[in-house]
């Protein structure tokens, strides 16, 4: 058996097209890794696709969806290598992405972990890396204060380093989930949370900072498979769980209450999309 010192993590929903290139764009790297991939009981024929085309491929298909703290814990549980990198399955890895942020965990022991840029197809450079959110900032962006402007601006301004355009190597308090290279012994998420979440939470338990390289990139699709009422209802879940592990009780209590009129409007809107669709 090969033994690698790279396991990449890969937890997927009904994505088969994409997942299809993301495999074959990690087979194609001259880093050599094991490919780890969770199926959440897909339905759109992933997991046979995945048996076909890509024997040397480690699938782990699930009889339920997992969501994707869950499923890339069963990843991670299942990896073999001293590093672990979880990469989102409408990824497209180019260059020597892996390779250079695998060394440059093994050569910065002082980093939680390490990601690079991210592009959508288009060329355009996503925003990714931010600050730890502070309650002010989550209060700020979930709840009707988000009607204070001025507050709310200047909070997404610093929490997001707006003065930085992506184009240099920098230090950042989180780093995207969709590609977040880790040690194996620090890559377990938070089991509570289910898809939202995880990255900040790992910032505030690993203490350390994540570094953004952008001397090497991925392609990011950035595709939405949880525009939904009900991925709206788990953002909420997911919010509030992580409120109550970092803030305490009364933060809890807080958010709770502010939640609820901005969560009430949202399912009146999708009951009102939802009739729209049916009526003749």
């Amino acid at each position: 058996m090969t033994a690698f010192d790279l396991s990449v993590v890969i937890v997927s929903y009904n994505t088969r097209e994409l997942l299809r290139a993301c495999l074959e764009s990690l087979l194609r790297q001259p880093c050599p890794c094991e490919i780890i991939v969770v199926d959440n009981a897909s339905a759109d024929g992933s997991p046979a696709m995945i048996r076909e085309a890509f024997p040397q491929v480690r699938l782990l298909a699930q009889p339920r969806n997992t969501w994707y703290c869950g499923g890339n814990n069963i990843g991670i549980a299942a990896a073999s290598a001293g590093y672990v990198l979880l990469l989102n399955p409408d990824t497209v890895v180019e260059g020597e992405a892996l390779a250079t942020m695998r060394q440059f965990l093994a050569e910065h022991p002082h980093y939680a972990g390490v990601t690079c840029q991210l592009r959508y197809p288009s060329g355009t450079i996503q925003r990714t890396g931010s600050r730890v959110p502070t309650l002010a900032y989550l209060l700020a962006n979930h709840t009707p204060l988000l009607l204070l402007a001025g507050w709310r601006r200047r909070l997404s301004e610093r929490h997001w380093y707006t003065d930085w355009a992506r184009t240099t190597d920098r230090d950042v308090g989180v780093a995207p989930g969709s590609c977040l290279m880790l040690r194996r012994d620090d890559a377990l998420l938070d089991a509570g949370l289910w898809l939202y979440f995880p990255e900040d939470d790992l910032a505030r338990r690993l203490g350390l900072p994540f570094r953004y390289l952008a001397s090497v990139h991925i392609a990011h699709h950035e595709k939405s498979s949880t525009r939904s009422w009900l991925a709206t209802r788990i953002y909420f879940r997911d919010l509030l769980v992580y409120v109550g592990r970092h803030h305490g009780l009364l933060a809890w209590l807080l958010m709770w209450a502010l939640t609820r009129p901005l969560l009430l409007a949202m399912w009146l809107k999708a009951r009102r999309s939802a009739s729209r669709k049916v009526t003749p």
